[in-house]
């Protein structure tokens, strides 16, 4: 299990004895899955049903942080009071434009915290002393530093969660994929700004800074969400592991396992039942339509009779 708990990644546990050898779809194998780990819990999700066999582990990978390196503890010291601002945009987006990395430079310039950048570009002409560049930086240990004041996330799920398990608040900078979403959910439930990647001006990015370091609200709600996250029966990766050696030692959880992954694609939205209401329906209106017409047919006959008699 040591390499389970290494993990940051969805899980999705597939019945160890369905036949290999066979050709298959993508969906097929999904919905042969008998346990799905969701990597998102309720300090971050909506309220909304769901199956037997979902399970929330998010934050699983998340861990109490630790001392940083000398060089960069020296520099988070020197912050003061005012504390320190993380930001990074995940280990896909490695640099940036010109134009936008020094729009960015400009903004964190302007601010009295200092700036932990991860970022590998070129670096911006505009780039203030209150701001260090890093190829890579510890951001779990960073966030859990007392001196954390916000996090600049382009919205990554491990980044989120480490904000959270750490009551930090955020700036969302989201690019692609689940990012929007992730954003999303944090500004609704308080914890977060969003600026857009594309149009945000140095203005833009001051303001969304400036309103989560100094509104208090943001974050009483960052730990307002820590504290749900941190009041869990069992842990995310505990509970992770758990389920998985449930199926390995079940050999499956078909009992959790909805039914609907055996209905072909007409059975599972109803058609056939469809079809058979609308067979139904067609067939009632067909015999009273004749019927109708059977009787019209025999009052105009004998009508037709009493007028010749």
């Amino acid at each position: 299990m040591k390499k389970l708990r290494e993990s940051n990644y969805n899980v999705m546990i597939i019945d160890p004895v369905t036949p290999c050898g066979e050709p298959t779809t993508l969906c097929e194998t999904m919905g042969k899955a008998e346990i799905w780990l969701i990597r998102t819990y309720w300090d971050f999700e909506f309220p909304r049903p769901y199956l037997p066999n979902f399970e929330f582990v998010g934050g699983l990978h998340c861990k109490p942080a630790k001392p940083l390196p000398k060089e960069m503890e020296e520099f988070v010291q020197s912050s003061g009071e005012d504390g320190i601002v993380i930001f990074s945009l995940g280990s896909m987006v490695k640099n940036l434009t010109e134009e936008k990395a020094n729009l960015i430079a400009s903004a964190l310039a302007q601010i009295p915290q200092k700036v932990l950048w991860r970022y590998k570009g070129k670096e911006p002409a505009t780039l203030g002393a209150n701001t260090r560049l890093y190829d890579w930086i510890p951001q779990n240990d960073l966030l859990g530093h007392p001196k954390a004041r916000a996090f600049i996330t382009h919205g990554g799920t491990n980044g989120i969660y480490e904000a959270i398990y750490h009551g930090v608040p955020m700036v969302g900078v989201p690019m692609f994929a689940d990012q929007p979403d992730n954003i999303a959910h944090m500004k609704a439930k308080g914890a977060a700004v969003e600026v857009n990647i594309n149009t945000m001006t140095s203005a833009d990015l001051l303001s969304a800074l400036t309103t989560v370091i100094n509104e208090p609200s943001y974050k009483e709600n960052a730990m307002r969400l820590s504290r749900i996250h941190h009041d869990q029966p069992v842990k995310p990766l505990d509970r992770a592991v758990f389920w998985i050696e449930f199926v390995m030692r079940h050999k499956g959880a078909k009992h959790l396992r909805p039914a609907a992954h055996n209905l072909t694609w007409y059975q599972y939205h109803s058609l056939d039942v469809i079809g058979f209401l609308l067979a139904c329906v067609a067939t009632a209106i067909f015999l009273v339509t004749k019927c109708c017409l059977f009787s019209y047919r025999q009052f105009v006959k004998t009508g037709k009779k009493k007028k010749r008699e």
